[in-house]
């Protein structure tokens, strides 16, 4: 088999079939010779291993005596490259004239053999009479390394970035990966996810730093200069750059590189290019090195850097750290930010920035210029809470200039706002930079962009309006190309949610195709929240485009936070329009990726909370929309608080606690007026004004209808207008308009139809059918209406309203239809009404709550848990789910 054909179990497999022929009974006989050839740590003792086994023949692992006359013979010899002279003349002799049904297993170290390429020594041949294969262990792939990671670690704790990471730094070496994962296991981090950040911290795993320190001492003292050099240069580099960083010129360069090669300690890597196997290594020899040595290789290696074209400045700071040129250090971490940040990496600079600034002696006037920069880089990546230390730590400066001091100060407002979460503070902070920055037009209208936007609590929609009309003025006046496309975004954002149909031409003109990355960037946030506005308005598909569109150009140009937020609103376009599979799933994996960053994880944990809720699983929904994780509904984003509060005064309205729900229902109206976007109120305006006729006050839930029909008045919002109709629906069924009732209902259920929303379509539909049901017209149609509702929750998942549905249908079946009396006899099956039960007891639900859902006494909904219990052969209501779920149909 040629070198590396086929997959690896392939490859095994086809090893195993050759020793099969050579011993088998039934095989060609031919005497068979396996090269097992691999560098240190790739598995050969395994393979090895695992071929013996297989083979189940007579096995002996040393050359001292003749092939067997009796029978098939399996001779495995590990380790050759170690093997003494007198071996391995044993074993030339044994293959020089081997017999049939005999194999021989040699494995070995290519990097270590006395004469390169000659497994046996210099007078290596093989006869005629011989099949000779060898089978090259190669360093593992990312997709295997990350299969080893799963299986030490399972796959909750195995992140794809930290199976890169193991893979990185490794160089897909098996032994390497597996002392690493041992390491990991036994560390602090063994009972929690561990970061990528984590395996840095874990330094070289002995076994591999013995090996790379032995073979380093077999390097001739005068040549071992190359070998830190490399361990400096810490990537694969040419000769002509290992000897000018050795100090090593001329000849003696070249025979220090074939030196370190001989002793395996530095390997070919193609293009003419050397170093070590993996970062560990080069590691190991860094940190066995006296300082002064490497003090004076980082210096070379430095001046080398700064003379290619481009200059990597980042890697140039990293030498001038390390000789202790400061000066120069400070230099070349301000081009490589620089550099950073022109190609739309504003992450990595920011993660350089705030290391300097945190750790290094960085003087004044240099400070400002790197916390400015620091700031700029923030806002479009992911949360730091180093960068926010650092950042609080030099606004608190009286020292800095006005100017300086409200630019850091715009930055750190929005970075609280956004990856932080705290938009009472960070807005405070907005304000602030606002007064610091008057007569700086650029900044100054960032500033008031950012006060514009109108997600926070604390500022009406007028006084948003207001903020992003003086920010156009003061952009325009600017003149620079970068926050016009910022306040053009955030203009969009503002008209958009407003429900002004005249954001809709302003998304076509932000500048796309800009050769400003920073104008690109602030694109792809203006379409993000773009996308985020027509979901809440009620405009999926033109949001899915959107989004489609945001978080591509948002990944391409480097704005990591646009590209989070955008995945977060993905997740309430599938809510919203039923697509419910796997979408819990998606969102607690989301919350995962994104948890520390409160306001980018909340749409995530909304979704969870409302699918918790059509499910019936109440503890779950408080956690999700009230828990110590969730957003605060006084002080978090008004859509998102709208929509939780909804799903809060329907839970309670479901544990019949009447002043519970209308109590939240008027903190929540009260948020909702005082924000004035009322198309947020699409997921709270039935069930609040539903509460508050439930709680007698007929008056006040007629005025929050008229003051939500107003709100919507003239604006573009689909969505709030099904909702309306919705409202309208439930004031005409409180107040005695039971056929305006059904009529309303019909009209909200199309409308939702046509948007689409299948679940809201079903709830109104019910609800439509119920009224109908009332009147005591022909039942018909009802009924079947009914039936659909019961199989659209069904299908979504929603059990707690699928089992009302279905609850509905029997009180209302025509007399004709209901069983006979006496109790039909369903022996070890469950009966229809004991699995309803039991799926709604294995969701979480309590007894009295099933008993309100279904219309039965507590005491019936015991007897059928207690029967469900016992016919599925479980002792939990937590196992019901599990036994309903293997059950057949």
């Amino acid at each position: 088999m040629p070198d590396g054909a086929g997959t690896a179990d392939e490859a095994e497999a086809a090893l195993r079939g050759r020793l099969a022929s050579a011993l088998g009974p039934t095989g060609a006989g031919r005497p068979v010779l396996l090269l097992v050839e691999g560098a240190a740590g790739t598995g050969k003792s395994r393979l090895v291993g695992r071929l013996a086994a297989a083979a189940g023949s007579a096995r002996r692992t040393a050359p001292d005596g003749p092939p067997a006359a009796d029978g098939p013979e399996l001779l495995v010899v590990e380790d050759v490259h170690r093997a003494p002279a007198d071996d391995l003349a044993r074993l030339r002799a044994l293959l020089a004239d081997p017999p049939a049904h005999f194999a021989c297993v040699l494995s070995y170290r290519p990097e270590e053999l006395t004469a390169p390429g000659l497994v046996l020594g210099p007078d290596t041949d093989f006869p005629a009479a011989l099949t000779v294969v060898r089978h090259v262990l190669r360093p593992l792939g990312p997709a295997e390394v990350h299969r080893m990671a799963v299986a030490a670690l399972g796959a909750d704790r195995c992140t794809p970035g930290l199976a890169a990471a193991l893979h990185r730094l490794s160089g897909g070496v098996a032994q390497t990966v597996a002392d690493l994962l041992d390491l990991l296991l036994a560390g602090p981090v063994a009972a929690g996810q561990p970061l990528p950040a984590d395996l840095g911290r874990l330094g070289t795993p002995p076994r591999l730093d013995v090996l790379t320190l032995r073979r380093t001492a077999a390097v001739p003292e005068e040549h071992r200069p190359v070998v830190l050099a490399a361990a400096v240069l810490d990537e694969p580099a040419t000769s002509r750059d290992l000897a000018a960083v050795a100090g090593l010129p001329g000849p003696s360069g070249a025979d220090a590189l074939s030196a370190a090669l001989r002793a395996a300690v530095l390997e070919e890597h193609g293009d003419g290019r050397y170093g070590f196997r993996s970062p560990l290594a080069a590691a190991a020899v860094r940190h066995a090195a006296t300082g002064p040595a490497r003090e004076v290789l980082h210096r070379r290696a430095g001046r080398l850097l700064a003379r290619r074209q481009p200059v990597p400045w980042e890697r140039v700071a990293v030498h001038r750290r390390a000789c202790g040129d400061e000066r120069g250090w400070l230099h070349a971490v301000e081009r490589a930010a620089q550099q950073l940040e022109d190609a739309g990496e504003q992450q990595r600079a920011a993660g350089l920035l705030e290391s300097a600034l945190a750790t290094g002696p960085v003087p004044e006037q240099a400070r400002s210029r790197l916390a400015r920069r620091l700031a700029r880089c923030a806002v479009v990546g992911l949360r730091s809470d180093e960068t926010l230390k650092v950042l609080r730590h030099i606004v608190a400066d009286p020292g800095l200039p006005p100017d300086v001091r409200g630019e850091i100060r715009l930055d750190l407002g929005l970075l609280l706002c956004n990856q932080m979460g705290d938009v009472m503070e960070g807005r405070d902070e907005l304000a602030r930079a606002v007064d610091d920055l008057a007569g700086r037009p650029v900044p100054l209208a960032r500033a008031m962009s950012a006060l514009a936007m109108p997600y926070g609590p604390d500022a009406s929609f007028a006084e948003n309006v207001a903020w992003i009309e003086r920010a156009v003025t003061v952009a325009e006046e600017s003149g620079d190309p970068v926050v016009q496309a910022a306040v053009a975004a955030n203009r969009v954002s503002v008209l958009l949610n407003g429900g002004d149909p005249a954001a809709w031409p302003l998304i076509e003109r932000l500048p796309r195709d800009s050769d400003l990355v920073g104008c690109r960037q602030q694109t792809s946030r203006g379409l993000c929240n773009a996308a985020d506005a027509a979901v809440w308005l009620g405009h999926y598909d033109t949001s899915r485009a959107l989004l489609a569109e945001g978080v591509e150009l948002a990944a391409r140009s480097g704005a990591a936070y646009a590209e989070q937020t955008g995945r977060g609103c993905a997740l309430v376009v599938d809510w919203a329009t039923g697509r419910w599979t796997g979408l819990a799933e998606r969102c607690r994996a989301f919350v995962d990726e994104s948890g520390d960053m409160p306001y980018l994880a909340s749409d995530a944990r909304m979704v969870l909370g409302l699918l918790a809720l059509a499910r019936g699983e109440w503890a779950d929904t408080l956690d999700h929309l009230t828990g110590p994780d969730a957003a605060d509904l006084d002080t978090g984003p008004v859509p998102i608080s709208a929509t939780a509060s909804g799903a809060l005064v329907r839970l309670a309205l479901a544990h019949d606690d009447i002043a519970g729900a209308a109590a939240e229902a008027a903190t929540a109206w009260k948020r909702l007026r005082a924000k004035g976007i009322w198309a947020w109120g699409a997921e709270l305006a039935p069930w609040a004004v539903g509460a508050t006729l439930r709680a007698g006050d007929a008056p006040t839930a007629a005025a929050m209808t008229d003051e939500f029909a107003v709100g919507l008045d003239s604006r573009d919002a689909p969505s709030a207008e099904a909702a309306l109709e919705w409202t309208r629906g439930v004031l005409a069924e409180h107040t005695g308009g039971t056929d305006r009732a059904a009529a309303h209902y019909e009209r909200s259920a199309a409308a939702y139809r046509a948007l689409p929303r299948p679940y809201h379509a079903a709830l109104t539909t019910a609800a439509a059918a119920r009224r109908t049901l009332a009147l005591g017209a022909d039942s018909g149609p009802a009924l079947a209406a009914l039936a659909d509702c019961a199989t659209a929750f069904d299908a979504l998942g929603a059990t707690w309203d699928a089992a009302r549905t279905r609850a509905d249908l029997r009180d209302h079946r025509p007399s004709g239809e209901r069983r006979p009396p006496g109790r039909p006899r369903y022996g070890d099956v469950l009966s229809p009404r004991e699995e309803e039960v039991a799926e709604l007891a294995a969701a979480g639900m309590s007894n009295r709550e099933i008993a309100a859902t279904l219309h039965l006494s507590p005491r019936t909904v015991e007897q059928h848990v207690a029967r469900a219990l016992q016919k599925t052969g479980v002792h939990s209501r937590q196992q019901l789910g599990r036994a309903l779920g293997a059950a057949p149909g």
